[in-house]
């Protein structure tokens, strides 16, 4: 479990984060990371969303704690006051903790590359 400080709770700080935060998606899960966000909190915050569209409550509580759990560490060394929302895709309702592990990691990575010109 996330300690208080290190959950994003408020909707609209899960608002922020999406629509202002860089988004960079793979198979099972789509990462939102706010990194701009003034220092509010004295360390990294994460939040996660788990629709109806994953499965039933079990498969969307489990999805859950698979992700809060991959998360915990990373969020150590992601900036202070940084926002992470990260949203369970459906086919992470049938990946194994390998496969969320990767996929979160090549997302966080993708979000904190610096953005190309268009």
């Amino acid at each position: 479990m996330l300690a208080a400080e290190q959950r994003l709770r408020r909707s609209t700080d899960f608002a922020a984060a999406v629509r202002g935060g860089r988004r960079a998606g793979r198979g099972t899960v789509v990462v939102h990371l706010l990194l701009d966000e003034p220092a509010q909190a004295s360390e990294a915050r994460a939040g996660f969303v788990v629709s109806k569209a994953v499965g039933n409550a079990v498969v969307r509580n489990k999805v859950r704690r698979r992700l809060r759990h991959l998360v915990r560490p990373r969020l150590s060394e992601l900036p202070a006051g940084t926002s992470l929302v990260v949203r369970a895709l459906p086919a992470s309702a049938s990946a194994s903790f390998e496969r969320l592990g990767a996929d979160l990691d090549a997302a966080l990575a993708a979000a904190q590359s610096p953005r190309r010109r268009r």
